[in-house]
């Protein structure tokens, strides 16, 4: 069973994808702000992470880059979420360190796509 870092701030954004993703075969485990994002990049152990750009204190670019410079987390996939949807944000995203972006509001058969794509899996979770 794989396990996804969800580092999302909005309450009713988190519930959903919580609750959407485990109801897929997935375990969750949640970050709230930048803090407890990097606390548990040192020690939590996560296959896959779903990063909110706009948080609290740190930002998902600065959580993204902290995480890709971690030997031990170096090759985590990580998937931007973000309600940034202009020209260059993915793009912005992506030069973080970001594998994959994905926008606000999310479509969820897209974004199960994209983490199943970045998991190696060909099919969907049970």
């Amino acid at each position: 069973m794989s396990i996804i870092l969800l580092v999302e701030d909005n309450e009713m954004n988190r519930d959903m994808l919580t609750r959407r993703l485990e109801r897929k075969g997935y375990d969750v485990l949640i970050a709230v702000d930048g803090d407890e994002a990097s606390r548990l990049i040192e020690s939590a152990s996560f296959d896959l992470v779903l990063m909110d750009i706009n948080l609290p204190g740190k930002d998902g670019y600065q959580l993204t880059r902290e995480l890709k410079s971690n030997p031990r987390t170096a090759k985590v996939p990580v998937i931007a979420l973000t309600a940034h949807a202009m020209v260059g944000d993915r793009e912005k995203s992506i030069a973080a360190g970001c594998d994959e972006y994905d926008t606000k509001p999310v479509d969820l058969p897209r974004l199960l796509g994209k983490i199943q794509a970045l998991l190696g899996r060909t099919d969907p979770p049970a």
